[in-house]
């Protein structure tokens, strides 16, 4: 049997975004054993995908270990990194499928541009090689969920960066309105976010059982993610377990812009995505000046306007956005 080795040792977000080249990997080569190298915390979401046949625990790039026959083809999913190509190539693969790289003048893939969606990228690179690619095939089937927390808000509070952390008094001040509303609220992250969530939780006033950062593993995460009303977030991997479950959200970004990693356009009907219109440093270890421009009254608003939704007759959707929203 032969095997396809995809690289793609990053985080929650970039597994999420390279869900339909996977899957079109899947079509592609239905007998063929498909190996995923991504981070060995990420597995529950992998078998949530289905379309991997076994996953090859790699921390990062640099990580990736192979025993073995080299694979018939080697496909990175980790940008065009001369230490991604370098890791593929010491597998011994029959092909390399990669964007290009000056250094490797053999490769024959696309030129990587910058300006272009996560979700377009990994799509457009499989396309290259002449396999088919369905974008709008990042749906996950929801895991089940052993604590029940049905129709709450999710308020995730957590960001790889401070970048991308919008502060704690502004989240909770959206979290007292939420209780003034009557609704279940719950606050998620990880365990370096636990902090954080108890600081957000005691100036909202919420209960401490509903702190549920740091508390959770990544599969009761996703469940909890799946069954709820609605999540607010900012530019994190959380907000991909939302698209992928088809959960409203309200998403804020700072330094980087939504069309790079946000919601994909088809699906903006269900998200409200804010942004002030300026890049940062995604980065660095103070809240983004763009992010900072985005306000507590802008956030309920699109909170409100979120939750209304869920009561209209009909399909519960309002007619589609095309575009993001920019705020300030």
């Amino acid at each position: 049997m032969a095997v396809v080795l995809v690289l793609q040792a990053r985080g929650l977000g970039d597994l999420l975004t390279a869900v339909p080249a996977l899957r079109a990997l899947r079509r592609a080569r239905p007998h063929d054993r498909i190996v995923l190298a991504a981070p060995q915390r990420l597995k529950p979401i992998v078998d949530l995908i289905a379309s991997v046949d076994s996953l090859l625990p790699t921390p990062d790039v640099a990580g990736l270990r192979w025993d073995g026959p080299g694979p018939q083809l080697a496909v990175n999913l980790s940008g065009p990194s001369t230490e991604s190509i370098v890791a593929l190539a010491k597998t011994d693969p029959g092909r390399i499928l990669s964007y290009q790289n000056p250094a490797f003048p053999e490769l024959t893939g696309p030129q990587w541009q910058s300006d272009m969606h996560d979700v377009d990228r990994w799509c457009h690179l499989l396309e290259s090689d002449d396999i088919a690619a369905d974008r709008r095939n990042l749906g996950l089937v929801p895991p089940v969920s052993i604590t029940s927390h049905r129709d709450c808000v999710v308020v995730h509070v957590g960001a790889g960066a401070a970048a991308r952390r919008w502060p704690p008094d502004r989240f909770a001040a959206v979290v007292r309105h939420l209780l003034v509303l009557g609704r279940e609220v719950v606050l998620t992250g990880d365990e370096t976010e636990r902090d954080i969530a108890l600081n957000i939780a005691a100036r909202a006033g919420l209960p401490i059982g509903r702190v549920l950062a740091g508390e959770q593993n990544l599969i009761e995460l996703a469940a909890t993610i799946a069954e709820a009303a609605l999540m607010v977030c900012g530019d994190t991997g959380a907000a991909h377990l939302a698209t992928a479950f088809g959960t409203r959200t309200v998403q804020l970004f700072g330094p980087t812009p939504p069309r790079w990693g946000g919601p994909p356009p088809h699906l903006l009907n269900r998200h409200a995505v804010l942004w002030a219109g300026q890049l940062g440093d995604p980065d660095a270890d103070t809240p983004d000046p763009g992010l900072l421009r985005i306000g507590i009254t802008e956030v309920i608003n699109a909170v409100d306007k979120q939750l209304n939704k869920r009561n209209w007759p009909g399909t519960g959707t309002q007619p589609r956005r095309t575009t993001y929203r920019r705020v300030g």
